[in-house]
């Protein structure tokens, strides 16, 4: 019997006392068996996080739980307390547990993941605990807790701006190493100190879990640099099972030689097919673009990639080299490039995507070249090098604040009407100085598509001027 309940209108706040109440009445549910309680800022506290808690173990039947406690002044207690109760639940099989934004702390982590240990049958967990200070030692306490837990497959852990350090990354992964059946792992660790030595830590550590095939790493600001992506790639190679991997490592410090480095570290991931990787906000230029295609391509398996390069150093040479590079790619179907706010111009433009229509299997592509100094000249080039991928059928190209003008925007139009297989085309040409006259002539040449079946056309001229008061 599903059972779904949504509390907590804002000028409503059901309190201890309302939660352990609610918990109570629920255990007289006894052919229970999937229950949703959204219970976000409600001000429950300890006491009433126990209470709920302690009425779940009634509930025999109990085998898939979704409960949302965020923003609800919990502390390391009433984590502790829930976790005793949740772990009565012996048939429980899945449970997500979002405990965000509270104070549980490093005791009430592990506290927390000690008592999922008893929930013998747990095969999908996902536990949200951003925002509570649970430090170095609350991370290798949970992730030594959760090593316990035999069945465990597929697990979620979010523990962003927790003030983990190397450490606390390190002992994480080497618990989590201990999870023999893990298949699916997503791990947010954004906003902490882990740096090189604990981005390589962690890598080596999860380079141990033989049977995890698909990963998400998200490691987002926090100060690694060319040695500790490096050493992360490197270890991250050793996964000889892993098919499908995120790896999010914008707003850090790394420079050209680490994202070679760690081209050449992912290159060993023999059995890779899908691969995301954020690198956004760094320092990299061409040297270190060029050579993370030229890695990249010797991913045989690579059907599908996602590379997140905007707000670097990326000129011509290097977006050009990025092109060719990934042309050795030759199984790629399914391509996204994002490299807005950089240095790439009109040659750069030209430059990837006449290398790129040597992707002779790329049938969808996202291309974001965004605020990148490209103009009417570079435009018309890209649209006619991207003409001569004759497998393309789904294009998106954004090429906001690019200075396109009336020239540029009807010759982009013109040149990629010879593309024969497109049938869904999306185009964002925002703040381009894109006039009615050009708009009709833009659209004179749209019309010669001879099979688009899905068009999404942006010409928003507006400019917005802000003011810093």
């Amino acid at each position: 019997m599903p059972v779904q309940f949504i509390i907590g209108e804002i000028w409503k706040k059901i309190g201890s006392i309302g939660a352990s109440d609610l918990g109570s009445a629920l255990a007289n549910c006894i052919n229970l068996s999937n229950l949703t309680l959204e219970l976000c800022e409600n001000k429950i506290g300890a006491i009433g996080a126990s209470g709920l808690g302690s009425a779940f173990a009634n509930c025999i039947n109990l085998s898939n739980l979704t409960l949302d406690l965020a923003d609800n002044q919990i502390d390391a207690m009433g984590a502790q307390g829930l976790g005793s109760a949740l772990a009565n639940c012996i048939n429980l099989s899945n449970l997500t547990l979002y405990l965000d934004d509270n104070q549980i702390g490093a005791m009430g982590a592990s506290g927390l993941g000690s008592a999922f240990a008893n929930c013998i049958n747990l095969s999908n967990l996902t536990l949200g605990l951003a925002g509570n200070q649970i430090g170095a030692m609350g991370a290798s306490g949970l992730g030594s807790a959760l090593a316990n837990c035999i069945n465990l497959s597929n697990l979620t852990l979010s523990l962003d701006d927790n003030q983990i350090d190397a450490m606390g990354a390190q002992g994480l992964g080497s618990a989590l190493a201990n999870c023999i059946n893990l298949s699916n792992l997503t791990l947010y660790l954004v906003l902490n100190q882990i740096g090189d030595e604990g981005a390589s830590g962690l890598g080596s550590a999860l380079a141990n879990c033989i049977n995890l095939s698909n990963l998400t790493l998200d490691l987002a600001g926090n100060q690694i640099g060319a040695m500790g992506a490096s050493g992360l790639g490197s270890a991250l190679a050793n996964c000889i099972n892993l098919s499908n991997l995120r790896l999010q490592l914008s707003e850090n410090q790394i420079d050209d030689e680490y994202a070679s480095g760690l081209g050449s570290a992912l290159a060993n991931c023999i059995n890779l097919s899908n691969l995301k990787l954020n690198l956004g906000g760094n320092q990299i230029g061409d040297k270190g673009t060029s050579g993370l295609g030229s890695t990249l391509a010797n991913c045989i398996n690579l059907s599908n990639l996602t590379l997140y390069l905007g707000r670097n150093k990326i000129g011509a040479m290097g977006v050009s080299g990025l092109g060719s590079a990934l042309a050795n790619c030759i199984n790629l179907s399914n391509l996204t490039l994002l490299l807005f706010c950089n240095q790439i111009g009109a040659i750069g433009a030209s430059g990837l995507s006449s290398a790129l229509a040597n992707c002779i299997n790329l049938s969808n592509l996202t291309l974001d070249l965004s605020q990148n100094k490209i103009g009417a000249i570079g435009t018309s080039g890209l649209g006619s090098a991207l003409a001569n991928c004759i497998y393309l059928s789904n294009l998106t190209l954004d090429l906001y604040g690019n200075q396109i003008g009336d020239e540029g925007a009807t010759g982009l139009g013109s040149a990629l009407a010879k593309s024969l297989n497109l049938s869904n085309l999306t185009l964002k040409l925002c703040v381009n100085q894109i006039g009615a006259i050009d708009a009709l002539g833009l659209g004179s040449a749209l019309a010669k598509y001879i099979n688009l079946s899905n068009l999404t056309l942006d010409l928003e001229q507006q400019q917005f001027i802000y003011f810093d008061l």
